[in-house]
């Protein structure tokens, strides 16, 4: 038997094995606490978190009502809302893992299920989880996304996450936010870090090779390491690291001057190809911050990885998705967010390839995990300095605040609203960042909410004078890195959210012909001539000479008892009855 068609038929065994009952479900009256019983597999088990943004304690956030994909992508993972994704992956309704899945009746579940995360409880189940596997057996990854989306990250820039990530014991990660602190920092933390960090798909610029700027490997320019090979019990698992491709397109240039991004399928696949005929790795695991839809594309391109444990887009998908390939199949995977969930990959790997796999998707519910008492007080000290600052009551939630969703957040809208507010605007641009946890009504806000939400190196509010006609731009701009058909142009996050304005969308138009129909607060045509004044922030062109947006908001919400977001300026979708995408207004 060749090694390629030994390749397919396992993968075939491992398919069936992910879609027989690897997952284990909890109904309304079932008892939760065998949830995390879950004894190894085989020989190897991988741990996998992403996209923690840094979330230190547990959190509530809300999965999107609104996740629409179009095409070849529509009705499929992870393009799944609701009832159509508890129907697809057989959740029971009204469960735990709906809650922890879905937004289906987010506010009461909420307070049935409680919170999820927190650094402490996932610390107390990846020890639980090890233990299991017996020793030597265990890896942890981090998928990138772990030094941002908290102060106690931002003001340390990543050091705080990096402590963590030691005392986690994370063996191997990739990134994406991390590099917005700079090459200096990220220099410097991943100097104090214990494990690797993988990242195929960086160089040096032409520039800054002929400078001799720092790079793993000065012969090709890579900055990098491409990947690491672990040995288990004298077993070879090659994990290979891509990071966010698009880094200096969705963030400013500034902070990664000498460096070029993107997805690098040939350079991935000469990577891949080393590991499995030079160096005989039985297992190829690509440990990726690519976003789901972008690591589906890319597993039918790239022959001889096994399995793709994702990140990036937020997607928390319980079953693997199956890819055919020129040499085989390879399954992919994505781990939600915010430290909501826990990748457990069991693999049974000799001679040279995967024999078989169980893959599980753990919600980390809080109050079924004891938080780990040394964590507890690491956590505690890290905040300290600032504790004071972070527990300023500013106001309470009137409603559900929650930012997730293709088109609009409730939280998103209270941003606009002290933008427009603060900044005497008529129209407010806030963007589409997937991270930040939600409040239920009658929550306190908080500075440490508003820092979770605004939380970034380049904070600066901007107020600008523009024509209508650039507005639309830009909303066709940001629309089309959401709906373009090929995935490879996506960059992930949501819609740019607007406040003081509506428009009509199509998103299965082409760009220029997806937004319509601008109207202003009052119902007035956006006129394309006419100039309006426009208030935003996170801008990745602009100069950055404002204030810090969260000085902005918590200066909005100081002045309110009880904070009730604005009339959100309407979206009207065009052509999207029926797809499964597709709660309802999100």
């Amino acid at each position: 038997m060749t090694r390629q068609a030994g390749r397919r038929d396992t993968l075939k065994l491992l398919t069936a094995a992910a879609l027989t009952g690897a997952i284990p479900r909890l109904g309304r009256a079932q008892a939760t606490q065998d949830l995390y019983d879950l004894p190894r597999a085989g020989n190897l088990r991988v741990l996998h978190q992403t996209d923690t943004h840094a979330q230190l304690l547990p959190v509530l956030f809300r999965e999107p009502g609104v996740n629409i994909g179009l095409g070849e992508a529509a009705g499929r993972p992870p393009h799944l809302v609701g009832e159509a994704f508890l129907r697809h992956y057989g959740v029971p309704a009204g469960s735990a893992r709906a809650h922890a899945f879905t937004c289906l009746d987010f506010e009461e579940a909420a307070h049935r299920y409680g919170a999820l995360g927190g650094f402490a409880q996932l610390k107390t189940l990846i020890d639980r989880l090890r233990a299991q596997a017996g020793p030597g057996n265990t890896l942890l990854l981090d998928g990138g996304d772990m030094w941002q989306g908290s102060w106690t990250a931002h003001a340390s820039q990543g050091a705080a996450l990096v402590q963590l990530a030691n005392r986690l014991g994370v063996d191997a990660m990739t990134a994406h936010f991390e590099f917005t602190y700079g090459e200096a920092a990220v220099r410097r933390n991943l100097a104090a870090f214990r494990g690797q960090f993988i990242a195929q798909n960086v160089f040096l610029t032409d520039e800054a090779a002929f400078n001799g700027a720092e790079s793993f490997d000065a012969a090709s320019g890579r900055v990098f390491r491409p990947y690491v090979m672990e040995e288990r019990g004298g077993r070879r698992i090659a994990v290979i690291g891509q990071c966010f491709p698009y880094q200096p397109i969705a963030h400013p240039r500034r902070f990664v001057e000498n460096w070029t991004f993107g997805i690098r399928e040939a350079e991935l696949q000469a990577v891949v190809d080393q590991v499995r005929q030079q160096e005989r790795a039985d297992a190829v695991l690509l440990l990726s911050h690519n976003g789901m839809d972008v690591d589906l594309k890319l597993a039918g391109r790239v022959r001889g990885i096994d399995v793709i444990l994702g990140g990036h887009t937020h997607d928390a998908t319980p079953v693997p998705s199956v890819v055919e390939n020129a040499g085989g199949r390879t399954l992919v995977t994505n781990a939600g967010s915010n430290g909501k969930f826990l990748g457990v990959l069991d693999l049974d790997v000799g001679s040279g390839r995967v024999n078989g796999l169980r893959y599980t998707l753990l919600p980390v519910f809080s109050n079924l995990l004891p938080a780990d008492a040394e964590t507890t007080a690491e956590i505690a000290a890290l905040r300290r300095p600032d504790e004071a600052m972070l527990s300023e009551r500013l106001a309470e939630a009137g409603e559900l605040l929650y930012r997730r969703g293709n088109f609009s957040g409730t939280m998103d809208q209270v941003i606009c609203d002290a933008l427009r507010e603060e900044l005497d605007a008529q129209i407010a641009l806030s963007p589409g960042f997937r991270w930040g946890p939600s409040l239920l009504p009658g929550d306190t806000i908080t500075m440490e909410h508003v820092l979770a939400q605004t939380a970034i190196t380049y904070p600066d509010v901007y107020v600008q004078e523009m024509t209508g006609a650039q507005v639309r731009t830009i909303l066709e701009d940001v629309c089309d890195n959401l709906f373009n058909p090929d995935p490879y142009v996506q960059q992930g996050g949501d819609m740019v959210r607007v406040g003081g304005l509506g428009y009509a969308c199509d998103p299965a138009q082409p760009i220029g012909r997806r937004i319509s129909d601008l109207r202003l607060e009052d119902g007035t045509l956006l006129e394309a001539e006419k100039t309006y004044r426009v208030a935003g922030w996170a801008s990745v062109n602009l100069p950055q000479e404002g204030r810090p947006v969260w000085e902005v908001v918590a200066a909005h919400l100081r002045r309110r008892k009880v904070v009730r977001p604005g009339r959100q300026g309407e979206v009207r979708l065009i052509g999207l009855a029926g797809n499964p995408g597709l709660l309802g207004p999100s």
